[in-house]
């Protein structure tokens, strides 16, 4: 329970949380995102990212980009890799979405809020999908509307 009127800022006590929780876990474990820790505690995602910074700074977990945050460090101990990094997971649930006609050409595809929650990944981790969609022929961008999906003659030829 988060002491919100105590002088303790609420990151520092998230922090203290997750470290007691870390410590009866074993290295290379996942730690909870700061999406998770967000609606656990209900904190802005500032406080979560804060103190997943102090952890962090402490050695007692490591952030891999497009995978997550782990116990430990680094080169402790083995993680079990992604087969597939998560922006092309999503960037191919998106094809199969507009392939199935569920996304239909020249209508908008989700926006990047709507995906963040969807897929519960840091907005990077959507921009990239995005950007991989886009890059492939899949989607295209109209400044200040949004992405939308290609007519269909304008997807990849399999």
């Amino acid at each position: 329970m988060l002491d919100h009127d105590g002088d303790t800022h609420l990151y520092l006590q998230i922090a203290e949380i997750v470290r007691r929780r870390v410590g009866e876990l074993e290295p290379g474990h996942p730690v909870p995102s700061e999406a998770d820790l967000q609606r656990e505690f209900g904190v802005a995602r500032t406080t979560a990212r804060r103190a997943i910074h102090v952890l962090r700074e402490e050695g007692l977990i490591y952030t891999v980009q497009g995978e997550g945050t782990f116990v430990g460090a680094p080169n402790e101990a083995p993680r079990e890799q992604r087969k597939t990094p998560l922006y092309r997971q999503i960037a191919a649930d998106i094809e199969q979405r507009i392939r199935s006609g569920e996304l239909r050409p020249r209508r908008p595809i989700p926006g990047e809020t709507a995906l963040l929650q969807q897929y519960d990944v840091a907005r990077e981790t959507v921009r990239r999908a995005m950007a991989l969609l886009r890059e492939a022929g899949w989607i295209y961008t109209v400044p200040q509307r949004g992405s939308y999906v290609s007519p269909e003659d304008s997807w990849p030829q399999d």
